[in-house]
């Protein structure tokens, strides 16, 4: 009769730790789920908030990995010297009817101009590299979660382990104290 309720004691143990590993399984897949909806939900609300900042952010990457070809150099050279001499020549020709003032006066207006293009791609570039580093963020949060997830499970499977141990042991431990009093039994049946 003891050996009875030890049985059901572990039984019921077994059952219980099966339904809480099977609900933190559950907890894991959600929350990885949820982050990942999280991370799409934000890149897709960025999106959205700042249209132009996204394409041009994908027009300067388009830029920067053309540049970094050898073609890709020689074209931005011969662009940036016809543009040069496009804005020369507009300056020129607006300043015809003045002299050398007015064709400085051109040029420091083409000098203002390309300084604000810059500094709007520079902001472009600032407003790319802080996306890029809060998705590096999601995705490290989303590391730390696999990691947890991971450690959880071989704990789980640690306990699972040493829960058909103990199980092992005490059906072991059963067989012995039958076996035993069977020879008993037998050694009385025989001396009788």
């Amino acid at each position: 009769m003891n050996d009875k309720a030890a049985l059901t004691t572990i039984d019921k143990r077994d059952a219980l730790r099966a339904k809480i590993e099977a609900s933190e399984r559950r907890n894991a897949e959600r929350t990885l789920a949820d982050q990942a909806r999280e991370a799409a939900e934000a890149a897709t609300e960025y999106t959205r908030a700042h249209p132009l900042t996204v394409i041009g952010g994908a027009v300067v990457i388009g830029l920067l990995v053309g540049l970094a070809t050898r073609p890709g150099r020689r074209v931005a050279t011969r662009a940036a010297g016809a543009v040069g001499t496009a804005a020369s020549g507009a300056a020129s020709s607006a300043a015809a009817g003045v002299k050398g003032v007015a064709a400085r006066g051109g040029t420091q207006l083409g000098t203002l101009i390309g300084d604000a293009a810059l500094a709007w791609i520079m902001k472009l570039v600032d407003e790319l590299l802080e996306t890029a580093r809060a998705g590096q963020d999601k995705v490290e949060d989303l590391g730390d979660d696999a990691g947890s997830a991971a450690r959880r499970v071989r704990r789980d499977a640690t306990q699972v382990v040493e829960a058909a141990t103990d199980s092992a042991r005490h059906t072991a431990r059963k067989a012995r104290r039958k076996a035993t009093r069977a020879v008993r039994d037998t050694v009385s049946k025989i001396k009788s």
